[in-house]
């Protein structure tokens, strides 16, 4: 039953999804307690993190690791990651912070989750390719 990959995929993803969901859950409240809730640092340190691991894994898992089996790349990436980024809950505090008129929070928010975002992309790639 187990070697069926009709099986296997969606419980990989489903397990990488539910620890990536937690991690963003306490992460979040964790920022909050920590910095309070004025500017959503707890979706903006996730979502340079997630964009990070995202370059890194993908990376590595491609040019570095082909061994990885394809349930562990679709638990990391489509379970984890997917679960662990957040850029629908960016979408909606980019809003909030607009009906707020907190204008400068907003704009550093919005393109500053979006350059660092895909810089840290990059960065994560960059770093995969240095592991030996």
């Amino acid at each position: 039953m187990l070697s069926d990959p009709n099986l296997r995929v969606p419980m990989a993803i489903s397990f990488g999804a539910i620890a990536g969901a937690l991690s963003r859950y306490y992460l979040t409240l964790w920022f909050a307690k920590n910095f309070g809730t004025a500017f959503p640092y707890g979706t903006f340190f996730i979502n340079l993190t997630g964009c990070l691991g995202m370059g890194f894994f993908v990376t590595f898992a491609l040019e570095r690791m082909a061994i990885i089996p394809p349930e562990v790349r679709l638990m990391v990436t489509t379970g984890f990651l997917g679960a662990y980024t957040t850029f629908s809950t960016y979408g909606l505090e980019s809003v909030s912070l607009l009906r707020d008129r907190n204008f400068s929070a907003m704009s550093f928010y919005w393109s500053g989750s979006a350059i660092l975002g895909v810089i840290s992309v990059q960065l994560g790639i960059m770093l995969a390719r240095l592991v030996k």
